[in-house]
């Protein structure tokens, strides 16, 4: 494994950029275009309810799905915090995946589009197995099924 180096990073975001059509720019007109579509959806809008300032918003997911999609780096938060208390479930999940496929599809180039689509996955699926608890069988101190 090569030790990550700022060189090396640029040269990453710039060999992901160009093989995808992704930048910045692209990236927020599409973040724009798929949570403007997901606040006004009825399962996913009451998620964003809180958000008050969406220009700050969109400026945090940007630097996301950059560092997510051309690994520049940008992004320094914890997004499991950032969406334990909004009390998300199975169905919410698969709606943002499929909202965010389709989005995808329609304002992305097709490479950009499988590249954060197969990263939005990986995503989704982190994030639910650690929002939501796993339903286990009751079981009695010893181990023996209740």
């Amino acid at each position: 494994m090569h030790p990550e180096t700022p060189e090396r990073r640029a040269a990453l975001t710039r060999d992901l950029r160009a093989a995808t059509g992704l930048d910045e720019a692209v990236l927020e007109a599409f973040l724009r275009a798929f949570y403007g579509a997901a606040r006004q959806d009825p399962l996913l809008g009451a998620a964003f309810a809180g958000v008050a300032d969406w220009e700050a918003h969109i400026a945090r997911l940007t630097q996301f799905w950059s560092s997510v999609a051309l690994m520049t780096g940008t992004y320094h938060g914890q997004p499991m915090q950032a969406h334990a208390h909004l009390g998300l479930g199975t169905a919410h999940f698969a709606r943002w995946l499929a909202l965010f496929e389709e989005t995808a599809a329609a304002r992305l180039p097709p490479a950009g589009a499988a590249h954060v689509v197969e990263r939005a996955r990986r995503i989704a699926a982190s994030l639910e197995m650690g929002l939501i608890p796993l339903s286990l069988p009751n079981r009695t101190s010893k181990g023996v099924p209740a």
